[in-house]
């Protein structure tokens, strides 16, 4: 057999018109709130005194600390502005040993927030961001139903920025 006659014996391609394929490309999803939240958060209880508030925003570097209850239920808020404006200005002049015992004296629930803006797990990161910009807060309290999950703060996404670019 000759090399030609084995060319032509060889199986052909049909030239009858093939259905264009469509490429799906997988969806990515879109970012949610639990992609980027923090779920260690510090929390306190409406009855703890703002020393005790005081000493953990020093010693932990936070500035908003969820206020919850016995069930770890969103109860309310309060940040560092709050703290310095209900207590501190007003204690400037006190020798510290007194601003102690004035912080000691008082409770969290005479200062906190206690309807605080909220966001849920599952919703866009998108949504959390144009909350927090639009209502000028630097935090939104985590919630699944009314149990706290976690906090998402302006510094989450600067550091979500800086580790992405």
């Amino acid at each position: 057999m000759m090399a030609s006659d084995r060319r032509s014996r060889a199986p052909r391609m049909s030239r009858a018109a093939k259905a264009p394929v469509e490429v799906t490309r997988p969806k990515i999803r879109e970012r949610q709130v639990r992609d980027l939240m923090t779920e260690k958060v510090f929390t306190l209880r409406p009855g703890n005194n703002l020393a005790t508030l005081y000493d953990l925003m020093d010693s932990k570097h936070v500035r908003h600390v969820p206020i919850v209850d016995s069930e770890e239920e969103l109860v309310g808020l309060v940040t560092h502005l709050d703290l310095s404006r209900s207590a501190l200005g007003r204690l400037e002049e006190l020798p510290l040993s007194a601003e102690r015992d004035a912080l000691s004296t008082k409770k969290i629930r005479n200062i906190m927030l206690t309807d605080p803006d909220t966001i849920e797990p599952d919703a866009a990161l998108k949504d959390a961001a144009q909350i927090l910009l639009e209502n000028k807060v630097g935090c939104l309290p985590v919630v699944e139903g009314l149990r706290l999950v976690g906090i998402l703060t302006e510094a989450d996404f600067v550091r979500d920025f800086l580790e992405r670019n």
